[in-house]
């Protein structure tokens, strides 16, 4: 018998389990590759954490796997000695999010650790905003961000209120890989936990501490009202987080004329009236774009399911079109007008820094030099973003002012130390009500921002390959591809290579090489000629190989022809 069917028929007799979850295997008896998939390997806690399908199995994310992820958390944290700062524990509308986050509290107790666990749900980027407030060692996010809706996740933060960056991830990914058996793992009663002292309920006092760190991120809040109360804005929390925390602080700053999607106003992990809960994906406006018609809206918004990604779309007054913007778009945008604004107050620190990551628009690094700002950049992911935070601060080299993804993240200020939808919906519905009064709406910024940059340009293609199979195919993508660099795309001759793996960068026509100046991780990047470049890595979060890419044109048309050129010579690649 194959070791994946030993441990299948185990979880399926063994009174450890409960029986809902045998009853859930017993069901699938036959099914050899459903059993597989749910068997070959344990779920993998990568940098960041767990994220998988729901369901029983090894290979999946449930209560016994939530329990083994934890209880190597909880050895470290002891480890530390950090048992009595405690963790800071936050949930989304997720399926099983609220019992995944009372099985990790309760671990965490029965080894010792006080616990914060969040009243109901919450953004993620008010469980960073929690983890400093609390000063507690670390934090939990119960999240599959934007996930399709049979998925959940498990995010941990650190003391700085980042996701888990080295050494911290390297030594959690340790004691986790050491709870073998889950005869290991620890769990205590609610009742006992709270007589003990170690499980408390929090709510309202960190929801109005983290409401006034969001206003005070505001530049002009003072000149905004009137324009404020004329700017029609439609909004989505796509069944998650966003709903009151957005209204609040948009009300807070005066916008009277917010119309809330009411079909997907409520939270529903089942997420009934969209397939991907992500304001990535077109499909996920239908609904908010007919209201925005209906009300003749000025701006349109949308958070994923945990509130730190933000996606917008504007109403052109020409032509009367909704025009989606991408991430790369209104960060910049954002990150322009914070800059100029601070710059002209006289406000922005003389040593202001932006960071982005390598596959964020270079249109911002334009926008940070013309305001005299310094641009870093650093690896996917906005926990390396999170991480200058705290370097910059630690080092008194640099003071963070805005930093961004491509993927719909950002942040302002340092009050937080992940993406926040909550801010940046804050920050772009300032800058409208900002523009509105000079007679420009959003777009027409957004025009003026590419006349003086550049037509930037980026895109995304990606491969979905599932289960033990997928993973092989992927792994083979890279390997092929380090082997073999193409020597042009889409017409482009490609001028250097970085294998941040190797921590390698190789000009192709000297072949002189130099390092990366960021850590290992599995991505390549291809610089290109007339300043375009694509980047291909694996997903860290689902089963998916990623090429980003981006160009820049003397105009739209150049800029939008360049970058299908390079789209069909990825997708051929």
């Amino acid at each position: 018998m194959e070791h994946y069917k030993e441990i299948y028929e185990k979880w399926c007799t063994d009174p450890f389990f409960d029986e809902e979850t045998r009853a859930e295997l017993k069901s699938i008896a036959g099914d050899e590759a459903e059993i597989q998939d749910r068997f070959y390997r344990r779920l993998e806690f990568g940098t960041g954490g767990l994220r998988g399908v729901i369901g029983a199995g090894t290979n999946r994310i449930n209560r016994y796997t939530v329990r083994q992820a934890t209880q190597g958390l909880a050895n470290y944290i002891r480890s530390m000695g950090g048992s009595d700062r405690g963790v800071a524990i936050a949930f989304d509308s997720r399926r099983m999010s609220p019992e995944f986050a009372e099985e990790a509290a309760l671990c965490l107790n029965a080894n010792g650790i006080r616990t914060f666990l969040f009243d109901s749900l919450r953004p993620t980027p008010e469980l960073s905003f929690a983890v400093r407030f609390l000063h507690c060692m670390a934090g939990i996010v119960i999240t599959a961000s934007h996930n399709p809706g049979e998925y959940n996740g498990y995010k941990v933060y650190w003391e700085d209120g980042a996701q888990i960056t080295p050494p911290h991830d390297r030594n959690i990914l340790a004691e986790v890989a050491k709870v073998t058996d889950l005869s290991q793992v620890r769990t205590m009663p609610q009742e006992e936990a709270k007589e003990a002292g170690l499980y408390r309920i929090i709510g309202r006092e960190i929801d109005d501490a983290y409401m006034e760190r969001l206003k005070e991120q505001s530049i002009h809040r003072d000149q905004i009202g009137t324009a404020a109360k004329d700017i029609r804005i439609v909004y989505t929390p796509l069944h998650g987080t966003g709903n009151l925390p957005v209204r609040r602080v948009l009300k807070e700053l005066g916008f009277e004329e917010v119309y809330v999607v009411k079909e997907q106003e409520l939270p529903d992990g089942a997420f009934p009236t969209v397939a991907y809960p992500n304001p990535e994906d077109e499909k996920a406006w239908t609904l908010a774009l007919a209201l925005a018609k209906e009300k003749d809206a000025d701006i349109v918004l949308a958070t994923d399911p945990d509130a730190d990604r933000l996606g917008v779309y504007v109403k052109d007054r020409k032509t009367g079109e909704y025009i989606g913007f991408t991430g790369n778009m209104s960060g910049t945008l954002m990150a322009e007008y914070i800059l100029r604004e601070k710059s002209l107050a006289g406000t922005l620190p003389p040593d202001a820094v932006v960071v982005k990551t390598i596959v964020t628009t270079d249109m911002v690094r334009e926008a940070a030099l013309a305001w005299g700002a310094e641009i870093r950049e650093v690896l996917t992911g906005f926990k390396y973003i999170g991480e200058q935070i705290r370097l910059m601060e630690e080092e008194k080299d640099g003071t963070y002012v805005f930093g961004m993804e491509e993927s719909y993240g950002c942040l302002a200020g340092t009050y937080a130390r992940d993406k926040d939808a909550c801010v940046a919906v804050m920050m772009l519905c300032e800058a409208a009500a900002f523009y509105k009064r000079q007679g420009k709406t959003l777009w027409d910024v957004m025009r003026e921002m590419y006349e003086t940059y550049g037509w930037y340009r980026e895109g995304l293609f990606t491969l979905t390959r599932k289960g033990m199979s997928g993973a092989k195919e992927i792994r083979e993508r890279m390997q092929d591809l380090r082997k073999n660099p193409p020597e042009s795309l889409g017409g482009c001759r490609v001028l250097a290579v970085r294998d941040y793996e190797a921590g390698v960068r190789t000009e192709r026509s000297t072949g002189q090489t130099g390092g990366t100046g960021l850590p290992a991780s599995d991505v390549l990047y291809y610089e290109l000629e007339g300043g375009a470049w694509c980047c291909v890595r694996p997903s860290g979060t689902e089963p998916k190989i990623k090429y980003y890419f981006g160009v820049k044109g003397g105009s739209d048309e150049e800029a939008k022809e360049r970058l299908n050129r390079l789209k069909e010579a990825l997708e051929a690649l």
